[in-house]
């Protein structure tokens, strides 16, 4: 039996008292090395970007007030004194009724404060000679120096997961390399005489195994980086020495199966065996997750989840994610949660955090949540469902019709 069972919320009050939920450390990496990676310092532009005054149409740099009350009736004439081409520095400064040819992207040269566009213009009688049929403004067809970025500007906090977008961004202020922090190394290991690695042959009695591939992207998704360990049969001496040499190469552990009350469930013995304090959780009230059981061996946590595939899920969302996030420099997740109808009666758990997947239709206008009603170790509920639904423990029913918060999964769309 269980020793006793445990609130959700007192099973995370015993992870922060005995797991440090905190980065694990700082490495430096170039930039083809740094996408999804976590910055771990404030990022500071160096430089104006643009870094020089350029020109944003094809056409002539001019002072704008040469231009004015110029006309196609009374066009004003302008001194070609050179040109600019992309990539190049000017060499002169523009005087007054001079002009210089730019083109789209080409510094300006100093004196201008406009382009004049090269459509507006026309060739006067001399070989250097343009005729100005409009006028511009000051500033007009310009962007200035650092009207993107100023120098100085705080351009990217620490603690933001790096995408394709920032890395650019770094790439446009000459950044070749930037802070990171590590990321946890997680150990994953499914237990059980039934499972079978997907890819080899399927005999009576036999199953795939599911976990291996959720938990693994589940870990990649909150900032961890995954390492399988393969399927290990429900023998105390083959799990002990699997984990213990999880614990020499990873941060994390991660286990499924061998968790409930039964003949083969020896997680919560062996746990007690490898560090202390040992089991901090044995048990959760919490349907589907109850038999979760978290130990802690020197610092490191071991999250011993359910077979089910479900359970497991559900588990890892609520214990496992947000000690990754910690380590690996995140913010806490934030689920996206929308309201939906319900589409029938649901009678959840009797004192037990009920989850319940749910499938999202819109329907004249709104969203209606249909409970997916399959056992925990059911695989299409992992397909069908769009999110889930939390039942609190004292809540003994809902009703058809009645509003509730669906979390959607991590990476799913907008129904």
């Amino acid at each position: 039996m269980f020793r006793r069972l445990v609130s959700r919320d007192e099973a995370l009050q015993r992870i922060k008292q005995y797991v440090k939920l905190a980065a694990l450390g700082v490495e430096e990496v170039g930039l083809r090395l740094a996408f999804g990676r976590v910055l771990a310092e404030d990022l500071v532009s160096p430089m104006d970007v643009p870094p020089f005054h350029r020109a944003t149409m094809d056409g002539y740099a001019v002072k704008a007030r040469n231009t004015f009350e110029a006309s196609e009736t009374s066009p004003k004439s302008l001194k070609v004194v050179g040109s600019v081409e992309v990539g190049e520095t000017p060499t002169a400064s523009l005087k007054d009724g001079e002009a210089v040819a730019v083109a789209t992207g080409s510094a300006l040269p100093e004196g201008a404060d406009a382009v004049l566009p090269v459509e507006w213009t026309r060739k006067g009688e001399n070989p250097n000679e343009i005729l100005a049929l409009r006028a511009v403004t000051s500033g007009e067809n310009v962007m200035e120096r650092g009207h993107d970025i100023k120098s100085g500007e705080l351009v990217i906090k620490r603690g933001t997961k790096l995408n394709p977008r920032m890395l650019g961004v770094l790439s446009a202020l000459g950044i070749a390399r930037v802070k990171v922090y590590l990321k946890p190394k997680v150990a994953i290991l499914s237990t059980g005489e039934e499972l079978v690695e997907p890819g080899k042959p399927l005999t009576q009695g036999k199953i795939y195994d599911v976990n291996w591939i959720t938990l693994y992207a589940s870990v990649l998704e909150h900032g961890g980086e995954p390492k399988f360990l393969g399927i290990v049969e429900d023998d105390e001496e083959q799990i002990e020495l699997a984990l213990r040499q999880a614990l020499e190469m990873a941060d994390v552990v991660v286990t499924s199966g061998a968790t409930s009350v039964g003949a083969t469930d020896i997680m919560r013995n062996l746990a007690n065996k490898l560090g202390r304090p040992g089991v901090i959780v044995d048990g959760v009230r919490m349907k589907p997750g109850k038999p979760t059981v978290i130990g802690v061996a020197d610092g490191k946590p071991i999250f011993c989840l359910p077979g089910n595939p479900m359970s497991a899920l559900i588990a890892f969302y609520n214990f496992v994610a947000p000690v990754l996030r910690a380590m690996a420099g995140l913010p806490p997740v934030r689920r996206r949660v929308v309201e939906a109808a319900l589409s029938s009666r649901v009678l959840p758990a009797s004192g037990r955090l009920t989850t319940i997947p749910v499938r999202l239709e819109e329907r004249q206008g709104r969203l209606v949540a249909h409970p997916v009603f399959k056992a925990s170790g059911a695989i299409t509920a992992l397909a069908l469902a769009d999110g889930y639904i939390e039942v609190p423990e004292g809540v003994k029913f809902l009703e058809a019709g009645e509003k509730v918060d669906v979390y959607l999964f991590e990476g799913e769309g907008k129904p």
